[in-house]
Order: C-alpha cells, then sequence, then structure tokens
C-alpha cells in the first residue's frame, strides 16, 4: 500500500536543490521520496516566493524541472520575506497551509502524509487536510545568527511542534533535545552517496594540482562557522601543509587575515564530480569550525564526505562527530590541530577496506529508512507510538 506524501522545503527551492547537485540532506530526502515504491502521489512546495522573483525566474528559465517531481508549486505573495511578529508569522503559515491544501486537492492527493523541513510550517501550518506531520531539522534555527530576527518565532515553533506531538526526524540528538518533542522522534545523521565514492580515485582538478602537498582540506561554505584564526595559527604552526578552503564565500571580508597566508589556498565551490576529486586528492581533512550552539548541534555532512574519500579527519570536539569513525581525531581547537594533523599524516589514509565499508554502512539508503518509517506512520499507528530519543 502506498501514501501520497507532501514535502516543502524551508527557505530554497526544488531549483536551489537542483543547482547544487541534491547533496543537502533535505534535497536526498526528497529524492528517496521520489524514487520510493512506498510514495503514491507526491506534492513538492517550494516555500512561498515574491511574485517580482517569481516572474524573474520565470524569464531566466532557472526553475527547469527536467526529471523533477510532478506536482510542484511555488506559492505567490508580495512580500519578500517572513514577517518577524509572531502573529504575522502564524497568519504567514497559515496561508501557505491554505496553498498546500487546495494543491493537494488538485492533485488528488487523499489525507497525505506530510514531511515539512521549515520549523514555522510544522508548527503553525494547521494540516488538518494531513494524516501525519513530520518535521526535519537539518540545522538548530533557533541557534543560526543568520535567522536571529526569527529566533522569537523559532522558540514558538519548537513549543508548538512539542505540544501538537509532531513527529521529529533531526540529524542531531542536540536538535531533538532542544524541540523536546513529546511525539515520536527519530535520529537520522548525514550519509553519502556510494555511487560518487566508490571506485578508483579520479584525476585531481588542475587547480588542486598545483598545489604541493601535503594538502589538508575544508569544504563547505565559508561563513562565520569557520574559525579563521584558527586556521591562520595552524598555517603558521605548520608552514609546510598546505591547507585548502573549498567552498562559497557569502562574505568575503569574513577571510581577509588568510589572504596573504602564503599556505591557505581559497577556492570557490564547484560541482559534485570536481569535489569528490579534490577531496580523493588530498592527504587529511579539516572540521575547524568554532565551538557554538549552532555547530554543536549540526550533524556535519563534510565529515562523512572526508571519510567516504579515504582521508583521515581532525576535528574540534563536537557531540555529533564523536561516534563516526575511529579514524576522526579530536583536537580542542583549530589552532591547537598541528599535532593532531602530524599524526593522522602519519596514520594515512584509511585502506580500500575501511572506506568500501564505511561506505556501505553510512549510504543515504540505510539512513532514510528511519524517515520513510516514520514520516509514512499512519495517525492511528502514530496514536501508539511514543517519544523515542535514539
Amino acid at each position: 500500500m502506498t501514501r501520497d506524501v507532501v514535502f516543502t522545503f524551508s527557505y530554497e527551492t526544488y531549483a536551489d536543490a537542483l543547482a547544487r547537485g541534491m547533496m543537502r540532506p533535505p534535497d536526498r530526502i526528497l529524492q528517496t521520496l521520489m524514487s520510493s515504491d512506498e510514495v503514491g502521489t507526491l506534492l513538492v512546495a517550494n516555500p512561498f516566493r515574491s511574485v517580482a522573483s517569481i516572474v524573474a525566474r520565470t524569464v531566466r528559465r532557472s526553475d527547469a524541472r527536467s526529471g523533477g517531481p510532478e506536482h510542484l508549486i511555488t506559492p505567490a505573495r508580495i512580500a519578500r520575506r517572513d514577517p518577524t511578529d509572531l502573529s504575522a508569522v502564524v497568519r504567514t503559515y497559515r496561508a501557505y497551509d491554505d496553498r498546500l491544501r487546495a494543491a493537494a486537492a488538485r492533485a488528488g492527493l487523499q489525507r497525505p502524509a506530510v514531511v515539512t523541513t521549515n520549523p514555522l510550517a510544522a508548527a503553525f501550518c494547521r494540516f488538518g487536510w494531513a494524516d501525519t506531520v513530520t518535521y526535519f531539522g537539518r540545522d538548530d534555527w533557533l541557534s543560526s545568527k543568520a535567522h536571529e530576527q526569527y529566533w522569537p518565532a523559532y522558540a514558538a515553533a519548537y513549543r508548538q511542534i512539542s505540544d501538537s506531538e509532531i513527529g521529529v526526524a533531526a540529524v542531531s540528538q542536540q536538535i531533538i533535545d532542544r524541540i523536546a518533542p513529546r511525539g515520536p522522534a527519530v535520529v537520522v545523521p548525514n550519509g553519502v552517496d556510494p555511487a560518487e565514492w566508490e571506485g578508483p580515485a579520479p584525476a585531481a582538478p588542475p587547480w588542486l594540482d598545483a598545489i604541493p602537498g601535503p594538502r589538508a582540506i575544508y569544504v563547505g561554505t565559508i561563513d562565520d562557522r569557520l574559525d579563521v584564526e584558527g586556521v591562520a595559527a595552524l598555517a603558521a604552526d605548520r608552514p609546510d601543509l598546505h591547507i585548502v578552503l573549498l567552498g562559497p564565500t557569502p562574505d568575503l571580508e569574513y577571510t581577509r587575515a588568510l589572504r596573504d597566508v602564503p599556505n591557505v589556498h581559497q577556492h570557490p565551490g564547484v560541482g559534485r564530480a570536481e569535489l569528490v576529486a579534490a577531496l580523493r586528492n588530498c592527504d587529511v581533512s579539516l572540521l575547524s569550525h568554532r565551538r557554538t550552539a549552532l555547530t554543536e548541534a549540526m550533524s556535519p555532512l563534510k565529515v562523512y564526505e572526508y571519510l567516504a574519500a579515504g582521508l583521515p579527519v581532525v576535528s574540534i570536539d563536537l557531540p555529533p562527530v564523536r561516534d563516526i569513525h575511529e579514524r576522526v581525531t579530536f583536537a580542542p581547537s583549530t589552532s591547537e590541530m598541528a599535532p593532531f594533523v602530524d599524526e593522522a599524516l602519519a596514520r594515512g589514509p584509511l585502506d580500500g577496506s575501511e572506506r568500501e565499508a564505511f561506505i556501505a554502512a553510512n549510504s543515504w539508503r540505510s539512513r532514510h529508512r528511519a524517515v520513510l518509517d516514520l514520516a509514512l506512520r499512519s495517525s492511528a499507528d502514530a496514536r501508539g507510538m511514543t517519544p523515542a530519543h535514539a
């Protein structure tokens, strides 16, 4: 028996997910829903977009859906951003709920299961037309400085999610604990796509090949999670180690202190195949984050990809990272990583069997079984379930 499903993005769209290679946890869950024989009709909903942005995107033809979901909606409104006043936020998501309900009816969905990656939608949409609701948390939004103006709304949303006994799947126990759901809950850490990582190592991209070794790499958005001062200290302590920062940098001023450091190399974000090639041609990997409430709650996707590439990992000590693999070495801080990097380089990469075993044990397919079990539960089943803090 199949279940109809509604999936909603948080602040980005299906087109955004395609543009980044469907690589973030919500994108991967959507891929699983799109391919699962347990899912009947699937409706995918983008967040609200302003009329102006929808017109501009249509002109650019940047939302092409080739091979995408059959039912995809982008609700339109005048405003470009959500309001910050709580009562206005509630009204906004009541209106979003109306759009979802109408779209589900047009698509012929019958009492669908809802999976949403937006805590405000999970909390403030009514969803009286749905059978069950599951919130998937990839970050602790209440700790995100980039969304600080919405913290009061997120705090209210977490309380409402808990009080409403909505199902919660999250990438870390820390997110589960901060929401404290009264309904069923499951921790679903990040994973890897075996098809990307199996087989012999591809050739290094030319820009990476020009950087001498040994090479230590950090991948991801270069923002305030990265400990810039710590990276500078590590580079000074080990001038023969070449540190590669690979990823988009929204604020170029943030890494100004690293621009004249000769053994630190910044490169903009690349496609998935090039990212895999870069990782598989480095010697050690870094999780050189600042320790904040946000980083303490995230399941760093990059660590799983580092290990899938066969790289030893040197990380600051964060709870979600502690039990990932024995080849993760912990340093008190980024500025104190030098001897731990020496140790990781001396031990060398994971051997072939270690790498293959890690990939098999941490595939997205194995991760998403728990998500499907939670999301596709029936309301009758949900009444008999108790919170599960895995």
